[in-house]
């Protein structure tokens, strides 16, 4: 699965192991990662890829406006309640 702005993966490795976060962009090989919370749309996480599992969730441009609509829509997608 080719992952793009917008994909919702799982971090495999790290301090944020087993965390839902959305893919807002590249840079090179690297993936940058956001939450919305821990790691927000302004710092985005710099990720290798080989340490994240891709679901097959794609979120829309919508859900990732703001900080605040990225946690909405990872929490629907983790089954948390906010």
């Amino acid at each position: 699965m080719e992952l793009r702005t917008g994909s919702v993966v799982r971090t495999k490795a790290g301090h944020d192991k087993d965390k839902l976060m959305a893919v807002v962009g590249t840079k090179g090989k690297w993936l940058l990662l956001a939450d919305g919370k821990e790691r927000r749309l302004e710092k985005p996480k710099l990720k290798n890829p080989l340490h994240t599992a891709p679901t097959n969730t794609v979120l829309e441009q919508s859900a990732m406006a703001t900080n605040r609509s990225l946690r909405k829509a990872l929490a629907e997608k983790d089954g948390k309640a906010q």
